[in-house]
């Protein structure tokens, strides 16, 4: 599991991103640069990172189900993923 921390700070960007998605949008089709400059950096969609939503793990994510393969693989094996089965010939 990954810290709380790091989690928080993820969220905390996606919250920014959000906020600032109009705003940065204009700045760039103006093309003012240097206001775009002054913006909060975490505002920026490039600073984001996918994480697994239930762990916080943020190597392995899958993008269609939002968490990572280590839960997907556990989830999968005990049923709680609809129309996901273990393979098996």
């Amino acid at each position: 599991m990954a810290k709380e921390s790091m989690k928080a700070r993820e969220r905390k960007r996606e919250r920014m991103v959000a906020q600032y998605a109009d705003k940065r949008a204009a700045l760039k089709a103006a093309g003012d640069y240097d206001a775009l400059q002054k913006l909060p950096k975490n505002s920026s969609k490039v600073r984001m990172h996918n994480r697994c939503k239930l762990t916080g793990r943020p190597r392995g994510y899958m993008r269609h189900f939002g968490i990572s393969r280590v839960t997907f693989r556990e989830m999968a094996v005990a049923g709680l993923i609809p129309g996901v089965t273990k393979a098996s010939w």
